[in-house]
C-alpha cells in the first residue's frame, strides 16, 4: 500500500476520469507585474507594523502589517517521526454524479468582453457544458475519536499539504482539538466561465450546500468518520477565489460554518453568470453585504493580502478588480460591523503568497479557533 508522510493513502476512485484541475492554472496570459503597494495609503485601515519576521497575537482582532520577510513556522515543519501523523485517504468524484455542478468548461482559444453598456458586466460566450472530475482529501488526526463527532476545515483547490502539516503539529501540542481536514479540488479552470469560477465566484450558497449534500457524506463513508454538525465547529478555508468561497460559505450559510481563513480573497468583481441581487460580485461584501445587512453574523474571520497583490489582472477596468483594496474594504467593513476578525497586510509578497502562508497558518488557525471548546458528547 503507498505511502506518504502522512500515513497511508486510500485512492476510491468513484469513476475515472481526466484528473482535476487543483490550481490557480488557467489559459496563458500576459498580465502586468503589480505595483507595491503601501499599507499607510490613503483610505486603507489603521494597522499596527510589526517587527520584521513577527505575527500577531493568536487573540487579537484587528489589522497587523507583516514582512518585509516571511520565516517559516516551526509548526510548518513536518517533524518527521516526533509527532503523531495523521492520515490521508483520497478519492475522486465525478460532475455526473452531482446535481449542484455537472461541469462546465472555458475555451481558451476564446476570450470574453467586456459589455459595452456596462464595464462592470462580461460577456461570456466560450463556456459550455463539459463533464469533470475533482480530487477530494481528508487529513485525519490519529488522534481523532471514531465514536465521537470531529471538528473540521473545508479547504478550496484540493489537497493542501501545508494544512496538514500544521495540524500535525498543532494538535500535537495541544493548542487545537483533534480535527479533520477536508481539501477538496476544483472542477477545472479559472475565472468567468470556468467551472472554478462558477463554483468559487458566485455569490450563494450553493457552494456550501454542494459540500453539505455530496461532498461531506462520501467523506463519513470513506474516512469511516463522524463529522460535527455544530456550525462552531466547522471552518471554511482558501486562497484567491477560493478565500472569497470559504467566506461565501459562512456569509449564506452561518448555520453551516463560522470561521473563515481566506489568502488575497477575490473579494472583487468576478461573479458570472451576472446576478442582478449581486451585480458587482464578492465586491459586493464590502460595498453593500457586510455594511447593510440586518445583523452581525456570527463568524469569525482572518483575512491577508500582499503587497504586491492582483491588480486589474482583466480587461474589466470597472475599478472593482483591486485585490489589496477589496481586502482592505473587508478590513474596513468588518470593523464597522463589530466582527471579531484579523486583517494582515503581508510586505514583499505576492498573490496567494507561499511564504506568507507557511509563516502565518498556524497562527491564523488558533485566531480563527478561538472560543472552541470541542463537546464531551454530541
Amino acid at each position: 500500500m503507498p505511502r506518504t508522510a502522512h500515513g497511508s493513502v486510500f485512492a476510491i476512485a468513484l469513476l475515472i476520469g481526466v484528473a482535476p484541475t487543483l490550481s490557480e492554472a488557467g489559459p496563458a496570459t500576459s498580465r502586468p507585474t503589480p505595483p507595491t503597494r503601501d499599507p499607510h495609503s490613503p483610505g486603507y485601515v489603521t494597522a499596527s507594523e510589526l517587527p520584521d519576521g513577527d505575527v500577531p497575537p493568536a487573540d487579537a482582532d484587528g489589522n497587523f502589517i507583516l514582512g518585509p520577510n516571511h520565516p517559516r513556522a516551526p509548526e510548518m515543519d513536518p517533524h518527521s517521526g516526533k509527532v503523531r501523523h495523521g492520515t490521508i485517504i483520497e478519492f475522486t468524484m465525478s460532475s455526473a454524479d452531482s446535481k449542484f455542478y455537472p461541469g462546465i468548461r472555458r475555451d481558451p482559444d476564446i476570450k470574453g468582453a467586456v459589455d459595452p453598456d456596462d464595464p462592470a458586466k462580461m460577456i461570456v460566450t466560450n463556456s459550455h457544458p463539459a463533464p469533470c472530475t475533482r480530487e477530494v482529501a481528508v487529513y485525519i488526526p490519529e488522534q481523532t475519536n471514531p465514536n465521537a463527532p470531529a471538528p473540521f476545515i473545508v479547504g478550496a483547490d484540493g489537497p493542501d499539504k501545508m494544512l496538514f502539516t500544521a495540524l500535525d503539529n498543532l494538535i500535537a501540542q495541544g493548542k487545537l482539538p483533534p480535527m479533520l481536514a477536508v481539501s477538496i479540488g476544483n472542477g477545472g479552470g479559472d475565472a468567468q466561465g470556468s467551472e472554478r469560477g462558477l463554483e468559487y465566484d458566485t455569490m450563494s450558497g450553493r457552494y456550501a450546500e454542494f459540500v453539505e449534500a455530496e461532498v461531506l457524506p462520501l467523506v463519513e463513508s470513506h474516512a469511516h468518520v463522524r463529522l460535527s454538525k455544530d456550525p462552531d465547529a466547522r471552518c471554511t478555508m482558501g486562497g484567491s477565489s477560493g478565500g472569497a468561497c470559504a467566506m461565501a460559505m459562512a456569509w449564506y450559510h452561518p448555520d453551516l460554518y463560522r470561521r473563515v481563513i481566506a489568502y488575497s480573497g477575490t473579494f472583487v468583481n468576478q461573479q458570472w453568470p451576472y446576478d442582478e441581487k449581486t451585480p458587482h460580485g464578492a465586491w459586493e461584501f464590502h460595498e453593500h453585504l457586510i455594511p447593510h445587512s440586518a445583523e452581525v453574523k456570527p463568524i469569525r474571520i482572518w483575512l491577508e493580502v500582499g503587497d504586491r497583490d492582483n491588480l486589474n489582472p482583466n480587461s474589466m477596468h470597472d475599478g472593482m478588480h483591486d485585490w489589496v483594496l477589496a481586502n482592505e474594504r473587508m478590513a474596513k467593513a468588518l470593523a464597522a460591523r463589530g466582527y471579531h476578525y484579523q486583517f494582515i497586510f503581508a510586505r514583499n509578497a505576492g498573490h496567494t503568497d507561499r511564504a506568507v502562508k507557511q509563516q502565518t497558518l498556524p497562527e491564523a488557525m488558533l485566531y480563527v479557533w478561538q472560543g472552541y471548546a470541542a463537546p464531551t458528547h454530541e
